[in-house]
């Protein structure tokens, strides 16, 4: 969050002459400039408030507060490494500038410089110790960097020393999500709300983390995601204007993607084959990319549309006044309610007809989105609610959700399967953490039991962590000795990291999606439990377009037989090991051109059966 503000009415030096013999600003003149432009800003009115500090800056060009606030106006506009630039040069000439200092580490946090922005925010601290927006700061930049326990205690300070800072809240939930400790997280998303609201990232926040909790059943879920629509996004409706879009049937459709994934994430690798596979003559594509960071990924998603949009820096009502330009027809949502959404864009009804996709199985609960995509697996017709629990009404693909793209992958080749050179068997989970709980570990526990020797290998965060999770275990009769965890890796790492895995075990309400197929793709078979929401499936589409519909199971019971089974034949299972890359290929999850066609089929019932103004 950035610091705006800057001490008034303090004394500021009076300006020696400039080069070229220029008289300088009076003291009263610099100190009227520099109020004005400072009620400019905190109203929000960047360009004239930064008309102003340029004045300032072209009679005294070492005028630090001048200095850092343009600096703070050009990381509000997306500009920054600018801003990094500016404001390092007003702690130069300041060094004793707190507001600066975090002003300094949100511009090189926003580029993900993240060591030099926790050394920015540790000496804005060490100058101010009392600066709770510094502190809460630097908790969000350890949650990002996996430094989970140190973020916990820095917002935990931001909260002692100002109880009603939303942000740091904000930044205490995300890093307990990530620790696995899903009611805590809730309710700090909730006291953020408390405190402010119209805080919409933190509704979102709070919508996304019920969806790990086993307490949350579908009702819950929607009727929070209505309340987030009704708080956040339909006030907005009243604004909407009819489309002036032709609403010819068979002609070519102006599809938009909106998304802040489109990078070395699992959604942009999901959605690159789609894009690379659209039919080109039927479909002009646009992305609007909300993506700080781009990167090589970033490229070659560009490379497969018309048109590219950067939409990082502009609020949603300019994004929404650009997709009206475009004259897109169907524009979809690619992130529902995790970071980043652009779910405000949509609120505007900027598209005749708007979908939500990719993100997760799911919904968004917002009015103004007229289709979810689904598969048969993830919602079957009994499944669907009977009720107004959904504004977006589902439109089935036929085979799957998700399409598994192998290129960042091929590098790493199936090994043969560790038990048998080991003697013993490992179990694994390679997901977030943050979809393990006390359910999944007692589960697992049984599993374990029934096998006896065989360990588990678990990717958790450093810490607390693995120490709940240890906890957990031994209360459900696993010793420490038979649990091992490994940290973040690189990709490359990860995936090697299933070498050592002979059968993945998967989570419940939330269960793996990219991370599952990762596994498959490493001749990793996953066990899965099945439930009944989107996310609590993913699981049984895998497998089911796997043929391997046996491992998708329906009670705790039929879960640990199902491991039991796969390891009591080791030969078998080495066998499956070999063959399940191939199998992977051969089916409807590496199908893209044939996905692609499923999605634009679908595209096309949309078009033509809905009504709109």
């Amino acid at each position: 969050m950035a610091d705006a503000e800057t001490a008034r009415g303090r004394s500021i030096r009076k300006t020696k002459k400039q080069d070229g013999g220029n008289p300088s600003l009076e003291t009263a003149e610099i100190e009227r400039h520099l109020c004005r432009a400072i009620k400019h800003h905190q109203a929000g009115k960047l360009g004239p408030a930064g008309a102003l500090y340029r004045q300032i800056l072209r009679r005294n060009p070492r005028h630090a507060d001048a200095l850092h606030l343009r600096g703070v106006i050009a990381y509000q506009s997306g500009s920054c490494a600018i801003a990094a630039d500016w404001i390092g040069e007003a702690i130069a000439i300041k060094p004793h500038f707190p507001k600066a200092c975090n002003n300094l580490g949100n511009a090189l946090m926003a580029q993900g410089h993240w060591d030099e922005a926790v050394a920015a925010y540790r000496k804005a601290i060490a100058l101010k110790p009392d600066y709770a927006l510094a502190h809460g700061n630097l908790g969000g930049v350890l949650g990002k960097m996996g430094r989970l326990d140190e973020a916990v205690v820095a917002c935990r300070q931001a909260i002692v020393l100002e109880p009603g800072h939303p942000d740091a809240y904000v930044n205490l939930g995300t890093a307990l999500v990530e620790r696995g400790q899903i009611d805590e997280a809730i309710a700090a998303y909730r006291q953020a709300l408390a405190y402010k609201p119209d805080y919409a990232e933190a509704h979102s926040s709070l919508i996304l983390a019920q969806h790990f909790h086993p307490g949350c059943d579908a009702r819950a879920i929607a009727s929070e995601q209505r309340r987030w629509s009704r708080r956040h996004a339909d006030p907005l409706m009243r604004c909407n204007r009819p489309h002036p879009n032709s609403r010819e049937p068979e002609r070519r459709l102006r599809v938009g993607y909106v998304s802040p994934d489109f990078r070395d994430h699992a959604v942009g690798w999901q959605i690159l084959p789609l894009l690379r596979e659209h039919d080109r003559r039927q479909f002009h594509i646009t992305a609007y990319a909300s993506v700080a960071q781009p990167d090589a990924v970033t490229e070659r998603l560009r490379a497969c549309t018309h048109c590219w949009r950067d939409i990082s820096a502009m609020s949603d009502e300019e994004a929404a006044r650009q997709v009206r330009r475009d004259r897109i027809d169907i524009l979809v949502d690619l992130a529902l309610h995790t970071a980043g959404n652009r779910l405000l864009l949509f609120a505007r009804k900027p598209a005749p007809i708007q979908v939500t996709f990719a993100g997760y199985p799911g919904a968004t609960g917002l009015r103004a989105i007229d289709y979810r995509l689904t598969d048969p697996y993830l919602e079957p017709p009994e499944l669907s609610p009977r009720d107004d629990s959904y504004f977006e009404r589902p439109m089935h693909l036929s085979h799957s959700f998700w399409t598994y793209e192998s290129a960042a992958n091929d590098d790493v080749p199936i090994n043969t399967l560790p038990a048998l050179a080991s003697g013993s068997v490992t179990f694994g989970c390679l997901g977030n953490f943050c979809k393990v709980n006390e359910q999944v570990l007692r589960l697992w526990s049984r599993v374990l039991r029934s096998v006896p020797g065989s360990r588990l290998l678990l990717l958790t965060p450093e810490g607390e962590a693995r120490q709940r999770a240890l906890a957990a275990l031994r209360r459900h009769r696993v010793a420490a000795s038979r649990v091992e965890f490994v940290g973040r890796q690189p990709r490359l790492d990860y995936l090697r990291t299933y070498h050592r895995i002979d059968v993945a075990l998967d989570t419940l309400p939330y269960n793996g999606h990219v991370t599952s197929l990762d596994a498959l793709w490493m001749g990793v078979p996953v066990v899965t439990l099945t439930g009944k929401r989107g996310v609590s499936r993913a699981g049984w589409s895998h497998l089911s377009n796997l043929g391997l519909e046996n491992l998708a199971c329906r009670s705790e019971e039929h879960f640990v037989q199902a491991a039991l089974g796969l390891v009591k034949n080791l030969p078998r299972l080495s066998g499956l090991r070999t063959t399940l890359r191939e199998r992977m290929r051969s089916s409807p999850l590496m199908d893209a051109p044939r996905f692609a066609c499923d999605v634009e089929a679908a595209y096309r019932r949309m078009w033509q059966s809905s009504k709109w103004r």
